[in-house]
C-alpha cells in the first residue's frame, strides 16, 4: 500500500500537517522581525541601553539570520531538511524563553543572536520540506503560496500584536508567545506524515561546506552593522566607526577570494555576472533598508514624540500593514502580464513618494495627514518585492535557483540590518530626535529612488516582453493556445461558413 505523503487514506486526512508545521515556524520568524519594534521603548525603560542597545536588539537577530541564510540551505541538504528544521525550531523556542527572561540589555542582545541562528535554520529548510511533502506541482504551488501568505500575515500583524501584548502585560510576552507555537510546530513536524521528508538527498552528506566563507561573511556583516550603529553615539569619524568599516571591507574582500577558490561556495560568483539577477538582489537590499529603517524609526516616533501607547502605535501603523496583502496580489498579476521591470519601477516610485511624504511628521501633525504616505510606503514595498523575486529567479539558471533565492534573501536581511543601524544612528545623533527622524526618512526614500534607477538601468527589458507574450497567449480570445493554433482554428471556422 502506498504510504507516501499526500497518498492513501491516512495521508490524505493529514495532508495539511506539513504545511501547518512549517508555516508556524515561518510565522514566528517573520513575527519576531516586526513585533519587537513596538516593544522597544518598554524594553529601554526596563533594561536601559538607550537607542544603541535597542538597535542591537533588532539587528542582533537580523544579523545572525542574514549571515547564516546562505549556508543553512546547504546544511539542510547535508543532514536532511527535517532534522535541521527541528533543530531550528528547538533553538528558536528555547531562545525565546531566554529573551522573555533576560535580566539585562546585554543578555537580551546575546540571546537574540541565538534566535537569529534558529531563524536561519528554519526558513530554507521549510521550503525544502514543502517541496518533499507535496510532490504534485499544483498542490506544491498552493502550499508555497499559503506559506508566503502566512509570512505576509505575520509581517502585517506583528506591530499590532507587539503593541497589544506590551500594553496588556509586558514586552516579555512578545517573546514568550513563541513558546507554545514553537512546541506545537515541533510536535507536528515529528508526526509520521512528515517523516517521509526527513532523509538527506543521496550523496548530500559528502558535500563539503564553506566554513571560511561563512566566517568572513559573519565578520563582514557584523563589523559593518556595528560600525554604523556606533556612529550615533560616537560620530561618523570616530575610531569605532572607521575600524568597523575597515574590518568589514577586509572581510568582504577575503570572502570574495574564498568564494573563487572553494569547491562548494556559499555564493557562486558567476551568478553575479547576470545583470538582472544582481540588480534584483540589490533592489531587495535597498527596499528592506528603506522600509525596515523607517519602521524602526517610526515605531519610536509614535511613542516617544506623539506619546502613543504601544497598542495605539501598532494600530497607527495599520495603513502600512493593510496595504501589503492587496499590493502583493496586484504585483503578481502585473508581473504576469507585463513583466517584473515595470512593476518594480511602479512599486519603488510609489514607495519612495510615501517615504518622502512622511517627512511632514512632527509634534502636532494630524494623523490623517500621515495615512496616505504610510499606505504608499507599504504598497510600494509589497508591489516591488514579488516582482524583484520573479526577476531574480527568472534570470537564474535552473541548476542555480536555490543559490539565487539564497542570495536575494540574504541581501534583503542585510538591508534590514543596515536600515535599522543607519536609522538608529541618525536618531541618536546630536542633532536631536526629530531632525534625525527626518534624515532617516530621507535616507529610506532615497534607497527606494536608487532602486528605480538600478531597475531602469540593469533589469532586462526582454523579460517584460516575454511576459507580455505569455499573457497574450493566455487571453480568453485565444483560449491559451499558441498563435499558430489559434490561426488554424480561425481558418477552420471560416471554411465552415456558407458562401
Amino acid at each position: 500500500m502506498d504510504t507516501s505523503p499526500g497518498r492513501g487514506p491516512a495521508a490524505r486526512g493529514a495532508s495539511w500537517v506539513p504545511l501547518i508545521a512549517v508555516a508556524l515556524g515561518y510565522f514566528m520568524v517573520i513575527l519576531d522581525a516586526t513585533a519587537v519594534n513596538l516593544a522597544l521603548p518598554a524594553i529601554s525603560r526596563d533594561l536601559g541601553g538607550g537607542v544603541t542597545g535597542l538597535q542591537w536588539v533588532v539587528d542582533g537577530y537580523t544579523l545572525a539570520f542574514a549571515a547564516l541564510l546562505l549556508s543553512a540551505g546547504v546544511t539542510g541538504d547535508r543532514f536532511g531538511p527535517r532534522r535541521v528544521f527541528l533543530a531550528g525550531l528547538a533553538l528558536f523556542t528555547v531562545a525565546s524563553v531566554g529573551c522573555a527572561l533576560a535580566p539585562s540589555i546585554g543578555v537580551l542582545v546575546g540571546i537574540r543572536l541565538v534566535q537569529g541562528v534558529g531563524a536561519a535554520l528554519l526558513v530554507p529548510t521549510s521550503l525544502a520540506l514543502l517541496q518533499a511533502s507535496y510532490p504534485d506541482r499544483a498542490r506544491r504551488a498552493r502550499a508555497v503560496g499559503l506559506w508566503g501568505g502566512v509570512g505576509g500575515l505575520a509581517a502585517a500583524s506583528g506591530p499590532v500584536l507587539g503593541g497589544a501584548l506590551t500594553t496588556a502585560a509586558s514586552w516579555r510576552l512578545v517573546f514568550a508567545i513563541n513558546v507554545p507555537v514553537g512546541v506545537f510546530a515541533w510536535w507536528l513536524t515529528r508526526r509520521p506524515v512528515v517523516m517521509g521528508t526527513a532523509a538527506a538527498p543521496a550523496g548530500a552528506r559528502d558535500r563539503r561546506g564553506d566554513p571560511a566563507g561563512q566566517l568572513f561573511a559573519i565578520v563582514a556583516l557584523t563589523a559593518l552593522t556595528g560600525g554604523l550603529i556606533e556612529a550615533g553615539p560616537h560620530g561618523w569619524a570616530s575610531w569605532p566607526v572607521l575600524a568597523g568599516l575597515v574590518v568589514a571591507a577586509l572581510a568582504a574582500a577575503a570572502f570574495v577570494a574564498v568564494q573563487r577558490r572553494v569547491r562548494s561556495p556559499m555564493l557562486p560568483l558567476p551568478l553575479l555576472r547576470r545583470p538582472t539577477l544582481s540588480a534584483g538582489s540589490v533592489v531587495g537590499l535597498l527596499i528592506n533598508l528603506g522600509f525596515y529603517g523607517q519602521l524602526f524609526a517610526y515605531s519610536l516616533y509614535l511613542q516617544q514624540v506623539r506619546g502613543d501607547s504601544p497598542l495605539i502605535a501598532g494600530l497607527s501603523l495599520l495603513p502600512e500593514a493593510c496595504a501589503v496583502p492587496a499590493a502583493a496580489v496586484l504585483s503578481g498579476r502585473l508581473t504576469g502580464r507585463g513583466g517584473p521591470r515595470h512593476t518594480m519601477v511602479a512599486g519603488l516610485s510609489l514607495g519612495s513618494a510615501g517615504l518622502f511624504g512622511l517627512l511632514v511628521s512632527g509634534h502636532g501633525t494630524p494623523y490623517w495627514v500621515l495615512t496616505a504616505p504610510m499606505l504608499a510606503a507599504g504598497a510600494g514595498m509589497a508591489l516591488t518585492m514579488p516582482a524583484a523575486t520573479t526577476a531574480v529567479m527568472d534570470a537564474a539558471p535552473a541548476s542555480r535557483g536555490g543559490a539565487a533565492a539564497g542570495l536575494l534573501n540574504t541581501a534583503r536581511q542585510v538591508g534590514s540590518a543596515l536600515g535599522v543601524a543607519v536609522a538608529g544612528s541618525l536618531l541618536a545623533s546630536r542633532a536631536g530626535f526629530l531632525p534625525g527622524l527626518h534624515l532617516a526618512l530621507a535616507v529610506s526614500g532615497a534607497a527606494f529612488l536608487a532602486g528605480v534607477l538600478i531597475t531602469l538601468a540593469w533589469v532586462d527589458r526582454r523579460a517584460d516582453r516575454r511576459a507580455g507574450r505569455r499573457a497574450g497567449r493566455g487571453r480568453p480570445g485565444v483560449t491559451g493556445r499558441r498563435p499558430a493554433q489559434a490561426a488554424g482554428a480561425r481558418r477552420v471556422v471560416s471554411a465552415r461558413r456558407p458562401g
